[in-house]
């Protein structure tokens, strides 16, 4: 577990972190106060991971086009 408050991390690093958490509460080798750490830890992380994915998927376009079938700008995508 990293000391880089949650908020400051990019989703690769949020990731990557998460990973490292499930993986050592499903081996099970913490004591039960660390478990709890990691799993607020985790939720925090997955918090973040969620906050990114979202703020990437707005940033998301399509492009739309004219008449004529040329690109004229774009507009957000349905759905996402």
């Amino acid at each position: 577990m990293t000391e880089t408050p949650v908020e400051q991390m990019t989703f690769e690093q949020a990731m990557k972190e998460l990973e490292d958490v499930v993986g050592q509460l499903e081996r099970g080798d913490v004591a039960l106060d660390q478990s709890i750490s990691l799993y607020e830890r985790g939720a925090a992380l997955k918090k973040r991971c969620e906050e990114e994915l979202k703020r990437a998927e707005e940033k998301v376009a399509a492009i739309t086009l004219d008449a004529d079938g040329q690109p004229k700008g774009t507009t957000p995508v349905e759905g996402m």
